[in-house]
């Protein structure tokens, strides 16, 4: 039994962005080349350098450096530095530099051969679709995303899952789109980490999609990064220390979860399932039990305002997954948060990622876990959730 991603990432390819420019200007994504910087997906109005492409791709390059890969025991290897002449040379080269299995779906197995990995589920590389602010560009650059997407795991025979992005900020065309991707094929769909600006996720509004994917039986994924706009508060801490943002990114899923969980949304749709991608879990279990408290403190404060209903635990048990990479905090709280609410993920091609060594990570991460932990979480659960 070989381990199936259920958090991985594809680089998208300059298809995904075709048109774009010609109808929407410099507010468009488009690919361009710069000399000694590679292949960049650069928006001329977003005022910044760009994505080079390669940077989606770091991961990859350990397959190619000479000496061994750098990791602690059961953890993922070291991310290594961008000045490294190995990987500028990467990010030099864009495109071409990058290995077949990343830009063709057909040859992505063989990236998972190496890392020991049987399967993927595949979520964006280029976060910055989820957020602009040009409504129309934003619907079509995710159902380009989309068409591409299908294209590439149709290719794979059986090893990639992609899921399909959603424009919520449109909550009509999110749902026209979802019942379109539903008929191309998409076994589930991504939306932003956080609800569009002005609004929350357990506005009824946002009812329409939840009811499509309780009926049609669609898991909901929001991974790290993947925001609908960028907060105030996480603009300010990025300038103040990037290090404790990272250190705190399950900050980023909180809002998120209270709308869900606490503001009815998961009490009106009960069988809809969520996922918290890459935001790791061993926090999760900490987090419940402080807005289990939260809840009965505002209740207590406020009868009137929101009465407490001890569902918090039972909620997550029945509707919510998290993703983990080499996190011992998860797997030493399994106990409350749940052995089958966690389901693991490489993140490859990513430097977070724990490629090419995925095998080894997880024979030392769950030396003392036992093989059935073990089998759900890198295995049983994605397959049961997606229906692989």
């Amino acid at each position: 039994m070989k381990a199936i991603s259920a958090d991985s990432h594809v680089v998208e390819m300059p298809d995904v962005f075709a048109g774009l420019e010609e109808k929407y200007g410099d507010d468009a994504p488009r690919v361009i080349s710069k000399e000694g910087a590679g292949d960049i997906i650069f928006v001329p109005n977003k005022g910044d350098a760009g994505v080079p492409v390669a940077n989606m791709a770091l991961a990859a390059t350990r397959v190619d450096r000479d000496e061994p890969v750098e990791r602690r025991p059961g953890h993922k290897p070291k991310a290594g530095k961008v000045t490294d002449p190995e990987i500028q040379n990467y990010i030099k080269n864009g495109y071409s530099a990058l290995h077949p299995g990343l830009k063709e779906g057909a040859r992505r197995g063989e990236c998972q051969d190496a890392d020991g990995v049987s399967a993927e589920v595949l979520y964006p590389g280029y976060f910055p679709m989820f957020r602009s602010p040009n409504l129309n560009l934003l619907i079509e650059l995710q159902r380009n995303y989309n068409d591409w997407l299908m294209d590439e795991c149709s290719q794979s025979k059986g090893r990639l899952y992609g899921l399909a992005a959603l424009p919520v900020q449109d909550p009509i065309t999110a749902v026209e789109e979802f019942k379109r991707v539903l008929k191309l094929g998409y076994k589930g769909v991504i939306i932003p980490s956080n609800a569009p600006e002005g609004t929350s996720y357990a506005d009824e509004i946002y009812d329409p999609i939840w009811a499509l994917a309780e009926e049609s039986g669609t898991p909901i994924s929001m991974h790290v990064g993947c925001f609908s706009y960028a907060p105030p508060w996480v603009m300010e801490a990025v300038k103040r220390d990037k290090l404790a943002l990272y250190g705190n990114s399950q900050s980023l899923i909180h809002q998120t979860m209270v709308d869900l969980i606490v503001r009815g949304v998961c009490k009106r749709f009960p069988n809809v399932k969520f996922v918290l991608a890459e935001f790791n879990a061993g926090w999760v279990a900490h987090f419940l039990d402080r807005l289990d408290q939260a809840w009965q403190r505002d209740a207590g404060a406020d009868p009137n305002h929101i009465p407490y209903e001890d569902v918090v635990f039972e909620t997550w048990h029945r509707q919510f997954y998290a993703t983990i990479e080499d996190d011992q905090p998860a797997l030493l709280t399994r106990g409350i948060i749940g052995v089958d609410n966690l389901m693991w993920g490489s993140d490859f091609p990513h430097t977070d990622s724990t490629f090419p060594c995925s095998a080894d990570v997880l024979d030392e991460m769950f030396a003392d876990h036992g093989e059935e932990v073990r089998r759900k979480i890198t295995y049983d659960n994605v397959k049961k959730l997606y229906g692989i």
